[in-house]
């Protein structure tokens, strides 16, 4: 979504990163080969299919499907050219 919001934004005049910064979310490589390159929050999916799996074997063996338990699961920020400081 976010290099097509790119390519959006040009399509319409705009420059990013000189009018607008964009961030994506998931740390797709395919980010990387975009003009700008899109800087990203990469997370880890493989963790977070392990966990969610996890999840469901306890609810399945506990019966208890509450929603209660929360799994955090760390992110990164990657910083590359679709993304400036704001203009003053």
């Amino acid at each position: 979504m976010a290099i097509g919001l790119i390519r959006a934004l040009h399509e319409q005049g705009r420059r990013v990163p000189d009018d607008v910064s964009v961030v994506g979310f998931d740390g797709l490589e395919l980010g990387e080969y975009c003009f700008p390159p899109l800087t990203t929050i990469r997370q880890d999916f493989y963790r977070a299919g392990v966990e969610m799996v996890n999840l469901v074997l306890e609810q399945v063996a506990s019966g208890v499907q509450d929603g209660s338990r929360r799994i955090v699961i760390p992110t990164e920020l990657v910083v590359r050219g679709s993304t400036a400081p704001p203009a003053h």
